[in-house]
């Protein structure tokens, strides 16, 4: 029996992820009973993954616009204006985060690398050249049983497709809390560089022009992944392992290559990366955004197995594969180039003037779908959610209450840099390549990573962040937290921060009170892309992030994972983070009062993650980042370093190890200076002390750089110790 005669049941209907309301808009945008490619096809575009009914009415309440922002959300990838190249040619730089959690969790090493594969297509599909690559990282427990294989998994996944395609991986985060145990976050991020003036987008026009498929042929696998990624995971969920990926990073390199040379043509009218929902979401988007219809011959569609059915071929989520439209008589030439590099080319179909997909097979039409209701019909839902007031009633975080002093601020200092939070993440990005390209400035272990412009001055600074126990607490200053630590990030390495991308992960969206974190969090970072002139261009929602599965059984916490990029026009006045030498002035930036409350010194010395997350004073982060990156300019301090995770202690000992030189502070007594993770703040030394002027901004000279230990009032630790202990955690945890 093929696709088109299969009974449509309840049963089936249920299978495919769509509710009985939703079914009956099915029948309502068809006017009749859909045949199962029909169906598959409003399955996966009416997925969580593909159609974000649940965030979208939330959404378009963000900032997206700027004067520099050349394309917003809606494309594969935002683009921003960077100025001149060295030719004078204006450049765009083009970027976007993606989530590829669920297959990680399945099967760790394919899902991982193929999320950097799709994100890298994202980004090349607008005509960029990808020049870095970024990954935010969320595991649970790291005693938990599965946890080392799923870590050591997804790191060699990163690596193992970032390497081979020749795309440095310059930085990140990891993070562990038990929340992430049945469902860990893996977040990758790419940016790329174009030239202004040809930069493609997706809108399939001009009437009978060639439809043509390029790259990797197609299998059977990751069919379902977008809807799989659109639900919550249960105790089967490794029987969802051929719904995962399998990447192969060698013809991703050659697919960039093809695509760049061609681009390089007059030949592409519009173009677009096949991933979830693989050729189903390709020619709808495209048809759609051009107000066109298509007509696809599925029997020239290149595939690698025998007997593949048009409902099979649709839904695939094969890895390395792109529709283009082309103009008319430009395919010998396209066909040339793409067989040059040993990839599968394709005329499978064309534009048509009818608003219809239309699928035939053998002969017979297998498939005919009014695109505008597909689109236009989709589900929207203002699903309910929680104010704020009660939010936090649920979640019932226990008030700071009294906290009792601290023993040994140098003990307390140790512990935490040996922590799975702090430790150091060199087992991690030794296993990328984050030099290829001979373009890093700087990767893992300061602020931002840093990229040159080839050829220029310039340099794009790349960060990525989020504080889930923050979101968790107050998803609304959580939100905030979120933005402003990449833009505090990125001013902090002396470039001018520009414009972000997200990766919303949450849990269940139909639970109030996890509807309440979206909200919470998203009128948080809007806010604050507001307040510091920050939009964002692009981005991406993984919602389910639920498991029922062994070891997990609850929600993660709020993750809104923010990627961020700045420009610097000079790179030869970046800042770093680490002491140059010895007597240099140290000062702080910003106040400090001491708040404890969610701070991981709270979790790590006393087992508590009580009280309200640290207030977020836009104003204040917007002047203080201007101000450090006026210091940065006109060269009048030799290291920066943004105060966050651990406080002001902590940030001193990674800028004394990070250098190599401890230092002597005066104005740290006590738990609360030490450990406080007040917001707007920075570390910075000059051998110019007396030449900074605060303007206002408050500034506080607290030590100076010096010897082989950090010291203070009753406290002194030996960097020696204070390495041996950020080192341990992996390199002892990965050698058992």
């Amino acid at each position: 029996m093929s696709d088109a005669a299969s009974p449509i049941t309840p049963d089936v209907v249920a299978a495919h992820g769509l509710s009985e309301e939703e079914y009956a808009r099915v029948l309502h945008a068809l006017g009749r009973e859909p045949n199962l490619v029909e169906l598959g096809i409003f399955s996966v575009m009416w997925s969580e993954h593909c159609s974000y009914k649940s965030s979208r009415l939330h959404l378009k309440k963000l900032p997206t616009e700027a004067p520099w922002v050349i394309c917003g959300p809606g494309e594969n990838a935002g683009v921003i204006d960077i100025g001149e190249g060295a030719d004078g040619q204006k450049l765009a730089a083009i970027f976007k985060m993606e989530s590829h959690n669920h297959p990680s969790y399945i099967e760790p090493y394919q899902g991982a690398a193929t999320g950097v594969g799709g994100i890298l297509r994202d980004v090349f599909t607008m005509g960029a050249r990808p020049v870095a690559n970024m990954n935010a990282l969320r595991f649970g427990r790291p005693d938990h049983p599965k946890m080392k294989s799923l870590v050591k998994g997804v790191v060699a996944g990163i690596g193992g497709y970032g390497n081979c395609v020749g795309v440095p991986t310059v930085g990140g985060e990891t993070n562990f809390h038990k929340a992430y145990d049945g469902n860990i976050l893996v977040n990758a991020m790419t940016v790329g560089v174009a030239d202004a003036d040809k930069i493609f987008y997706s809108a399939a026009t001009g009437i009978g022009n060639p439809i043509v498929y390029v790259g990797s042929k197609t299998g059977r696998d990751g069919i379902h992944g977008a809807t799989m990624a659109s639900a919550d995971f249960d105790e089967k969920s490794d029987e969802k392992r051929p719904t995962v990926q399998v990447g192969d990073p060698f013809t991703e390199k050659l697919l960039i290559e093809a695509c760049l040379e061609l681009m390089a043509t007059d030949a592409i009218v519009a173009i677009q990366d096949m991933g979830a929902a693989g050729l189903t979401s390709s020619s709808v988007e495209m048809a759609t955004n051009g107000k066109a219809g298509i007509v696809l011959d599925m029997d020239k569609v290149p595939c690698r197995e025998e007997g593949m059915t048009p409902y099979e071929m649709m839904l695939s989520e094969s890895q390395e594969r792109m529709l283009m439209v082309l103009k008319p008589g430009k395919e010998p030439m396209a066909e040339a180039i793409f067989r040059k590099w040993e990839l599968d080319f394709a005329v499978i179909g064309e534009v048509t003037d009818t608003g219809h997909m239309v699928l035939t097979w053998q002969g017979e039409t297998v498939c005919d779908i009014p695109l505008g209701p597909l689109a236009e019909d989709a589900p929207l839902y203002d699903r309910p959610h929680l104010s704020l007031e009660d939010y936090k009633a649920w979640a019932a975080v226990a008030p700071l209450g009294d906290v009792p002093p601290s023993a040994d601020l140098g003990a307390d200092l140790v512990k935490l840099m040996g922590s799975a939070d702090l430790a150091s993440r060199r087992w991690i990005w030794e296993q990328y390549d984050s030099q290829v390209g001979a373009d890093t400035l700087q990767k893992s272990g300061g602020d931002a990573a840093v990229v040159r412009l080839h050829g220029t001055t310039k340099a794009l600074a790349i960060s990525t962040d989020c504080t889930p126990r923050y979101c968790y607490a107050d998803p609304y200053e959580g939100g905030k937290q979120a933005v402003a630590e990449t833009y505090r990030n990125i001013s902090a390495v002396g470039a001018t921060p520009l414009a972000i991308t997200n990766c919303l992960n949450f849990a269940n969206p139909q639970r109030p009170e996890i509807m309440a974190q979206i909200v919470e969090a998203l009128r948080g970072m809007g806010d604050a892309c507001r307040a510091l002139d920050y939009p964002i261009v692009s981005g991406n929602v993984s919602l389910y992030n639920e498991s029922k599965a062994t070891g997990g059984g609850s929600a993660i916490l709020p993750t809104p994972a923010i990627g961020g990029v700045g420009l610097m026009e000079d790179h030869s006045v970046m800042a770093t983070i680490r002491f140059k030498a010895e007597g240099e002035a140290v000062f702080v930036i910003g106040q400090s009062n001491g708040h404890l409350g969610q701070s991981l010194w709270l979790r790590e010395i006393h087992g508590r993650e009580d009280g309200a997350p640290p207030p977020v004073d836009l104003a204040k982060e917007r002047a203080h980042a201007e101000f450090v990156r006026q210091l940065v300019a006109e060269g009048k301090v030799t290291a920066v370093h943004d105060v966050s995770d651990g406080g002001l202690l902590v940030a001193l000992a990674e800028m004394a190890l990070a250098g190599g030189i401890g230092c002597t502070v005066e104005e740290i007594g006590d738990h609360f200076t030490a450990f406080g993770e007040d917001q707007a703040r920075y570390v910075v030394t000059s051998a110019v002390a007396e030449t900074i002027q605060a303007a206002g901004i408050p500034m506080t000279r607290i030590g100076t750089t010096g010897g082989s230990a950090i010291r203070g009032p009753g406290f002194a630790v030996e960097l020696a110790e204070l390495r041996e202990a950020n080192e341990a955690f992996f390199r002892d945890w990965m050698a058992v």
